[in-house]
């Protein structure tokens, strides 16, 4: 059985939404990291479907992308966290400006 292209690009849709809706709404620093990789999951699930509805393998090489990017978004992420939380001992992003005196 396959699944209708509407219903995986409307579940796509929603995940992204979440993802930003975290990404805007939400103040520490790990949950934002984890609503962009949200969102860069709904996109690779965006990618998949339409690459099945037309047959090619085209949207499963930039799925290969977008992993590599987020892998390495997340290794420089959690980098700069850490090095935050050691210097500031928070994570909320309102206490971990940099430009203010």
């Amino acid at each position: 059985m396959e699944i209708p292209i509407e219903l995986v690009v409307s579940l796509s849709a929603i995940l992204f939404g979440i993802g930003v809706v975290g990404a805007l709404v939400r103040r520490n620093i790990i949950v934002i990291l984890m609503s962009i990789e949200l969102m860069l999951n709904a996109v690779n699930l965006a990618f998949v479907a339409f690459a099945r509805m037309h047959g090619t393998n085209d949207g499963h090489v930039f799925v290969l992308i977008v992993i590599t990017v987020a892998a390495a978004e997340v290794a420089v992420g959690l980098g700069i966290v850490i090095s935050l939380f050691r210097n500031r001992d928070t994570t909320n992003v309102d206490d971990v400006s940099l430009l203010k005196w």
